[in-house]
């Protein structure tokens, strides 16, 4: 796997279906998406990656 871009966001719930949409979606392009809850903060972090 292969990063390609990372991007935090404030908190957010619906990101996780986001996330969730990108992947069922996109899978066929070779794309990959993550979703991480920072420690210590109030944000998120959104990672895609080629696969």
């Amino acid at each position: 796997m292969r990063l390609l871009a990372t991007r935090s966001f404030t908190i957010n719930d619906e990101l996780y279906k986001v996330v969730d949409l990108l992947n069922k979606t996109l899978k066929d392009y070779n794309l990959m998406f993550g979703l991480s809850r920072d420690a210590g903060s109030q944000t998120m972090t959104l990672s895609i990656y080629e696969v």
